[in-house]
């Protein structure tokens, strides 16, 4: 089974990640922050990061750099999922490494719709 990391400081935002994706069958591991995700990186590598962008300890932006240092942290297909939306936010976490970009609030269709994008589903 495929894994997702979701990152994001909000537990009701985590709790409806979850329930979507499970529904499009990923396993799902939970992070509140930057930190707490690369030191699940660490412990195994997610197939896909569905990933905030404002959180405390460390953002999303660093966190996607951070990854992509790591061995293997290229591989996962992370999709950035937050409030900003203005284009340079957006170019910002494209360049980063990202792969999508949603924005919040989102759903099924739309979560759906960036994971056939990047090839996940």
């Amino acid at each position: 089974m495929r894994t997702c990391l979701v990152v994001d400081d909000s537990s009701v935002i985590r709790k409806v990640a979850r329930r979507i994706l499970e529904g499009l069958d990923f396993q799902i591991i939970e992070a509140g922050d930057g930190q707490q995700a690369l030191e699940a990186c660490k412990r195994a590598m997610p197939e896909a990061v569905l990933l905030d962008w404002n959180m405390p300890v460390m953002d999303g932006y660093e966190f996607l750099g951070n990854l992509r240092r790591m061995p293997g942290g290229d591989m996962p297909k992370v999709v950035f999922c937050t409030t900003e939306n203005d284009v340079a936010h957006i170019a910002r976490a494209l360049h980063a490494g990202a792969n999508e970009y949603i924005m919040k609030p989102f759903d099924k269709e739309i979560v759906t719709t960036k994971f056939q994008e990047v090839g996940l589903i």
